[in-house]
């Protein structure tokens, strides 16, 4: 059943209205028609309705709740990734595969060997598309909430944002070259349910040993992630693996 993300504006009782591009995803994409179901999910009160459609026209969609699901697809620790920013669309797989995972939210960088060069004056279309990556991914992955997506930071910013998180991880490759196995692990081990974890990775090159050093003074924890060297679009996708395993599956 498809799902699509509402507002507590847009419900009324036991009716929700469906308003913007999801009505033409509803009636021109899926070509739904009256009687057909539907999700939809509030993330402000995280809470999911199973409804039927009851009216469509050119500008809304109408549709009744058949009932309340309580149900939360959430994994139990927030994970926001910080992700140096990548050269080409690599940035666009971590948030959408990402938000398959359950990151909460993506903080996006200027990394001292990031290639790319942030165009301020694209910057409202570029995360404007990096969230409608996320709404998309969110709905199909049946997520109850959308992640945050952030204009990239200065690495000062990220640094100086840190302090909000409970607990902090830098990716270090060269952790990995020495061997070390552990401090990954260690560190999931010791949080605990609704925590947040801050965890940051290097662009292609990966991050400096200044910025490295930078983040161990804040408290960051420098880990490998296993004995293989992993690229920046997918040390991201095993870091939220491995959450989801050691909380939702062991």
């Amino acid at each position: 059943m498809q799902r699509y993300f509402v507002n507590k504006q847009q419900i009324n009782e036991q009716t929700i209205s469906i308003i913007g591009d999801d009505v033409h995803h509803i009636t021109r994409v899926l070509r739904m028609s009256e009687g057909d179901e539907i999700l939809c999910s509030c993330q402000e009160t995280k809470r999911t309705a199973h409804c039927k459609i009851a009216e469509i026209s050119n500008e809304q969609i109408t549709a009744h709740v058949v009932k309340w699901i309580e149900a939360n697809s959430e994994l139990p620790v927030k994970v926001t990734i910080a992700s140096g920013l990548p050269k080409g669309d690599k940035l666009e797989l971590i948030i959408q595969k990402g938000t398959e995972l359950g990151a909460e939210s993506f903080i996006p960088f200027n990394a001292a060997r990031s290639i790319v060069k942030w165009d301020e004056k694209k910057a409202g279309k570029k995360v404007e598309r990096w969230e409608k990556i996320a709404k998309e991914a969110a709905e199909q992955s049946h997520r109850v909430t959308i992640p945050t997506i952030n204009a990239p930071f200065s690495f000062k910013q990220l640094c100086d944002v840190s302090t909000q998180y409970d607990k902090k991880i830098v990716a270090y490759e060269e952790e990995a070259k020495r061997g070390e196995k552990s401090a990954f692990a260690k560190v999931l081990s010791e949080m605990k349910a609704n925590e947040s974890v801050l965890i940051v990775f290097g662009p292609e090159g990966g991050l400096t040993e200044k910025e490295v050093g930078v983040l161990t003074e804040l408290d960051f924890v420098s880990c490998s992630f296993g004995p293989r060297i992993l690229r920046t679009e997918t040390a991201p996708l095993y870091g939220l693996a491995a959450i989801s395993y050691h909380f939702e599956l062991m």
